[in-house]
């Protein structure tokens, strides 16, 4: 069964790629999708097939696509066109004749006020009009996400947000990834929405500890107002859109959009999730 992974040459989507082919499935069955011409030709190496696409040029799509059982639909990251973006990519699985779509959305897309909640909700909608078979992965926050603050830390001490008390059930993005592979290899996944998370909610307490112990310094949280955030991220140059994003998803993590631990990221990967302070020790060595 052919298997198309689009984003491939993003940090989520070239994981897939690799768990595929660490779990024995046919390198010639598997073809990597993506825009980065010296990344796809990186994977190439890897042994699986390649194709350039571009989400606003359909006709790449269509092409790519043609003779594949699966896409996985890796989500854009360009606010705000994505769910154009996406639809061009369900309507070319439809005109190239593929039988299932596997895309990646948000935590309860359908129903959250998570600020990343409404292009996701609306590709999901496109999904189930679409008359394709389709499997949602509702993909939750990634580790990596807090290598900015470890950075910060790092270099000042601190970890400054307006989250309050509010928890994050992170895993690391190649939990993700393990994830998706299994939902492409494997039969039974059908009509499915997984809300995957991982395996424990921290804090900030929690955060800070971890960050300590990776980067071999006492390091603190700084809680702030969400006033006081967003006039520290202006004054560190952040423009007004970028800083006022931060301020809204730190204000869903305080409101606790991002803490449910459902278990199905687990049974999925048939392991625990990453512990913290080792997904940041990963993403850490990773980014060397």
């Amino acid at each position: 069964m052919s298997v198309v992974v689009t984003g491939a040459t993003g940090h989520l989507g070239r994981l897939v790629v690799q768990d595929l082919l660490a779990a024995g499935y046919p390198a010639q069955q598997i073809l990597a999708a993506g825009r980065d011409q010296g990344r796809l030709a990186s994977l190439a190496d890897l042994g699986v097939r390649t194709a350039a696409i571009d989400l606003d040029q359909p006709p790449t799509l269509v092409a790519a696509f043609e003779g594949a059982q699966t896409v996985l639909l890796v989500s854009g990251s360009e606010i705000g066109r994505r769910v154009a973006q996406h639809g061009h990519a369900i309507e070319a699985a439809r005109t190239a004749g593929v039988r299932r779509v596997v895309y990646t959305s948000a935590p309860h897309a359908d129903t959250s006020p998570l600020i990343l909640a409404p292009d996701h909700k609306a590709t999901e909608e496109l999904l189930a009009t679409s008359g394709l078979v389709t499997a949602v992965l509702r993909n939750g926050w990634y580790t990596e996400n807090y290598l900015p603050a470890l950075e910060q830390a790092r270099a000042t001490g601190e970890i400054v947000s307006s989250v309050g008390s509010g928890r994050v059930a992170s895993a690391s993005r190649a939990d993700f990834a393990a994830a998706a592979s299994v939902v492409l290899r494997t039969d039974g996944h059908d009509g499915a929405v997984y809300e995957l998370s991982g395996d424990v909610a921290w804090d900030q307490a929690d955060l800070a500890a971890a960050v300590a112990e990776v980067v071999g310094r006492p390091v603190v949280h700084r809680d702030v107002t969400p006033a006081e955030h967003l006039a520290i991220l202006l004054e560190a140059g952040l423009d007004e859109g970028t800083a006022g994003f931060v301020v809204a998803l730190d204000g869903n993590t305080r409101d606790g959009l991002l803490a449910e631990t459902s278990g199905d990221l687990s049974r999925l990967i048939g392991r625990p999730t990453t512990p913290l302070v080792e997904g940041l020790r990963a993403a850490v060595g990773a980014s060397v």
